[in-house]
């Protein structure tokens, strides 16, 4: 009898889970439905799970200057990889200065990290420092460097490897194993789950950006996808809300806004969504040892 009810109960908690998976696929489906709609189906009848009438002009518009697009997507992969990998060594390496209770120094930097959190030298101030003294204007490492380290994911970090009981690192140095080669041969094993979530958080941070690009880059062979797509869609919309020519009444209903924008989310959605699958069976269990250790 109870095993009757135990597998009535996991019946129930499938259910729920497959209806609030299939909740979770919807708007996906919307997104896609939408890209391959006639922008009058949209303006009339709105968003629907199937489209009314099919079409690929907003994908045909978008690949017009596909050179371009090939590039932006080739700098935004560049720029998320190393940025990502940059990153996680930045965030770990001072992760694991403050959790090293042989550090009599830990608390002051653990301050010092806070304050970032708490405080801002503004806009203009950062801008200046990044163009004029680091002299990251048009170049790659403008999209890499500034968000590089990240406070939050530090203590996240630190709070994972606080978990590591401390006889780990005595019976490391007994065998006489130097710090270096306790964080590169003992610590970072240890802490892959952490380190693939906070990985995953900051590779989407990089691969969304585009502000970064806006700031700092001119060139056009450097500008990264999201700051190429943002600046079409703006141009679109200047077509579509200008009212001064009667040449641009003429084209303004031919001009798919609507579904571009749906054919932008899923062109730039594409690597994000390939790339959790491999980081899953680490996500939660890193978030969560994370969050609550320490």
């Amino acid at each position: 009898m109870v095993a009757k009810r135990f597998s009535v109960s996991q019946a129930i908690i499938m259910l729920v889970i497959s209806l609030f998976s299939l909740a979770c696929l919807l708007p996906f489906l919307m997104v896609i439905s939408g890209s391959l709609s006639i922008e009058n189906d949209i303006v009339n009848y709105g968003y629907s799970l199937i489209p009314r009438h099919i079409t690929f002009d907003s994908y045909r518009i978008l690949f017009l200057g596909s050179n371009r697009i090939v590039d932006a997507y080739g700098i935004s992969i560049l720029v998320t990889a190393a940025g990502t990998v940059l990153s996680l060594i930045v965030n770990s390496m001072g992760a694991y200065v403050m959790a090293r209770r042989s550090f009599k120094y830990r608390n002051i930097l653990s301050i010092y990290v806070i304050l970032t959190m708490l405080f801002s030298g503004g806009l203009v101030p950062w801008y200046i420092i990044c163009v004029r003294y680091l002299e990251l204007k048009d170049t790659i490492w403008a999209m890499i460097l500034p968000p590089m380290a990240n406070a939050f994911n530090m203590f996240l970090i630190r709070n994972f490897m606080q978990s590591v009981p401390e006889d780990i690192y005595e019976s490391a140095k007994m065998d006489g194993a130097s710090e270096y080669r306790i964080f590169g041969r003992l610590i970072i094993p240890l802490s892959v789950p952490v380190l693939a979530t906070i990985g995953l958080f900051v590779a989407l941070s990089y691969w969304n950006d585009w502000f970064l690009g806006l700031m700092f880059i001119d060139k056009q062979e450097l500008q990264p996808l999201q700051l190429l797509l943002r600046t079409l869609v703006s141009n679109v919309d200047f077509l579509r809300n200008s009212s001064n020519a009667a040449a641009m009444q003429r084209i303004m209903p031919q001009i798919p806004s609507e579904s571009m924008k749906m054919a932008l989310t899923v062109v730039t959605i594409g690597p994000i969504v390939f790339l959790y699958p491999f980081l899953q069976r680490y996500f939660v269990k890193g978030l969560m040892v994370g969050a609550v250790k320490g």
